[in-house]
This record gives C-alpha cells, sequence and structure tokens, in this order.
C-alpha cells in the first residue's frame, strides 16, 4: 500500500480496477469500518491502465480499519482523461462496504489493497461491477 498511509511493509494482494471512459467512476467501500487515515498526492496523468500509475500519477489514498481490527487500503487514481478525484469520506468516519465515498471523472483506476493474509476472489482481466462484484471474502 502506499507508504504514505503507515500500514507497514508486510506484502498485501493489489487488486486494481481500471475504469474506462464509459464506466460508471462512482467509488464504493469495499468493506464496512472507520476510515482511519486519508493522504492526497498530486502527480502525473499517465493512461491509469499502466501499472506505472500507481505510483506516478495523482491519488487519493485511504486507509481503513475494519470493524474486526484489520487494515486495507482504497486508492482513488487519476488517468490521462481523469483529472478530478472526489472524496466524500474524512477521517474518524464510520462507512459501510457498498456505500458511496467517490467519484474519479472519466478514464481512471481504483486500487484496493487487500488485509494481510487475503487472497483475492477475482482473476485478472474479469470485468467487476461496484456494490455487486465480490472482491475477496474477508470473513
Amino acid at each position: 500500500p502506499p507508504v504514505e498511509l503507515g500500514l507497514g511493509p508486510a506484502p498485501r494482494w493489489r487488486v486494481a480496477i481500471f475504469l474506462s471512459v464509459l464506466d460508471v467512476h462512482v467509488n464504493r467501500m469495499p468493506a464496512s469500518g472507520t476510515v482511519t487515515r486519508i493522504a492526497y498526492r498530486p502527480g502525473a496523468f499517465v493512461n491509469a491502465s499502466m501499472d506505472k500509475a500507481s505510483e506516478q500519477n495523482e491519488r487519493n489514498a485511504l486507509a481503513l480499519r475494519l470493524n474486526d481490527g484489520r487494515e486495507m487500503a482504497i486508492v482513488q487514481i487519476a488517468g490521462l482523461i481523469a483529472r478530478r478525484i472526489v472524496c466524500q469520506v474524512r477521517e474518524g468516519e464510520i462507512v459501510t462496504a457498498g456505500s458511496r465515498f467517490g467519484i474519479i471523472r472519466f478514464g481512471s483506476r481504483t486500487d484496493l489493497y487487500l488485509p494481510e493474509g487475503v487472497r483475492p476472489l477475482v482473476a485478472e482481466g474479469q470485468l467487476t461491477i461496484g456494490g455487486e462484484t465480490v472482491i475477496a471474502e474477508l470473513s
């Protein structure tokens, strides 16, 4: 996860969800918990489908402490065309799985860093639908 969130160096699965200009760009919470940190970082606007977009592009990272104490990260990444990240939650806010928390306008990516020891249930290249597709089993 992005170092600015302070989640430590332990390896975690990253699920990168690319959103084309034709997709719905609403971001939804992947799990219920408390937003413990939000860190915005300006950057470039390379194509969000490229791996280097995670490091180079403008991004807004959120640390989420799940109700069972585990932590995960959600990163909103601006893309080549998407130049506006909107985050509608604040540090300390309690959120529920599936609730809308933001939007990235027009071609972007959302990276999920799963809690330690949790494996994704989605496959590379799989189509995901916000609020419907189960990315990982957290229980």
